[in-house]
């Protein structure tokens, strides 16, 4: 290996640095209350009922000019509530709700009004919900994609399945908890000159999908309606696959991942400070410049400084080439170590950052976001 510059490794530094302050960004966020879907809407926390959490305009012209959508809220609880605050992630989405306390049974709104003035590409846009006797907030999305000029179906859904035309075949459900339930969906087309039927063959455990209106009339839209189901068995980040079967002709399999950890919901604070709770001294590994093709083994150690056992229920890895192995409980006091196998093969040339995310028993930390970086030349 050759002896690196000082400026090089600077460079390599800050690089590498810019690039854990981005990766940061896409890290799963977790903090929104916990939903299940039922017949007619979703459900938080057996408190209150959304009639969805998510409204997709779909395709929209900018020179349709602002987008308004709203939510019915219902209190399915025994006491009054209220909508305490909406807050909007963006000063482009403007919004107002029902202030007066909602009783038990009735109802209030949310009203969201999107300016789409911001260019053609697509939004999303969330309104975070406090309610009162909700312990977290409820987190709403206002979705679409803006054009500056009228598509046709074939640009709009470019992948085929027969006559159906979808837009992609990898989608993100989000974040849930154990116990959980979740939906969502996305439009799909006929691009044929007939009524299509659709069918799903090879559907996973725990994924539920169908399409409305079905069959789809010739030359227009449906909704791909998708809902997983959390289980035990599932744990950090998983795929569920189906596939669509359009007028008998099986089209590329659709994967839909979400990210599961544990409920602590029902925790009391007691059994939340006798919790385990995991402490690495080392968030990042750095295995400094290899050539291609070379093996690495990076560990992270780590001490249980919680008062109870501490589980990682799964490793995962945003790279394919980076492997890790599920480490076995560790008792209140003792040490433990996250074992992992990189394979730099398949890997570009230049810097890495991959990014490893641990999924915990520990109320305090539920996720653990760990980076193996480097170079490979």
């Amino acid at each position: 290996m050759k002896a690196m510059t000082a400026m090089p490794i600077i460079r390599r530094k800050l690089s590498i640095a810019a690039a854990l302050i981005s990766a940061l960004l896409t890290l799963p966020l977790l903090a929104d209350a916990q939903t299940r879907t039922v017949e007619g809407g979703v459900e938080v926390d057996g408190i209150v009922r959304f009639d969805k959490t998510i409204h997709d305009f779909g395709d929209v012209l900018l020179s349709e000019g602002p987008k308004g959508c709203s939510f019915t809220v219902t209190n399915i609880y025994s006491k009054p509530i209220a909508i305490l605050n909406v807050v909007s992630s963006c000063g482009c989405t403007d919004v107002e709700w029902t202030r007066e306390p909602l009783q038990p049974g009735k109802s209030g709104t949310i009203k969201a009004t999107f300016s789409n003035d911001q260019g053609p590409h697509p939004f999303d846009k969330s309104l975070t919900v406090y309610i009162s006797s909700v312990k977290k907030p409820v987190i709403l999305h206002l979705r679409g994609v803006a054009h500056d000029k009228k598509l046709s179906l074939g640009e709009l859904y470019p992948v085929r399945a027969g006559d159906l035309g979808l837009k992609e075949t990898d989608i993100k459900l989000g974040n849930m908890e154990q116990g959980s339930q979740r939906s969502d969906a996305v439009s799909v087309a006929n691009m044929g000159s007939s009524p299509l039927g659709v069918s799903f063959k090879d559907v996973s455990d725990g994924l539920k999908v169908s399409v409305a209106p079905n069959p789809i009339p010739a030359g227009e839209t449906a909704r791909l309606t998708y809902t997983i189901t959390a289980d035990r068995s599932h744990w950090g980040k998983n795929y569920y696959y189906a596939t669509p079967v359009a007028n008998g002709v099986a089209g590329p399999p659709i994967g839909i991942w979400s990210f599961t950890k544990e409920d602590f919901s029902s925790l009391t604070d007691e059994q939340m400070e006798a919790a385990g709770q995991p402490y690495f001294a080392e968030s990042t590994y750095n295995f400094g410049v290899v050539k291609a093709g070379a093996k690495v083994d990076p560990v992270f150690t780590f001490k249980n400084e919680g008062k109870g056992e501490l589980v990682i229920y799964k490793v995962d890895s945003d790279s394919p080439s980076l492997r890790g192995e599920t480490p076995p409980i560790v008792y209140p006091g003792k040490k433990g170590s996250v074992k992992m196998h990189l394979d730099t093969a398949s890997l570009p040339k230049g810097e890495v950052l991959i990014i490893v995310t641990l999924t915990t028993n520990s109320p305090l930390r539920p996720i653990v976001n760990l980076f193996v970086a480097g170079a490979v030349e």
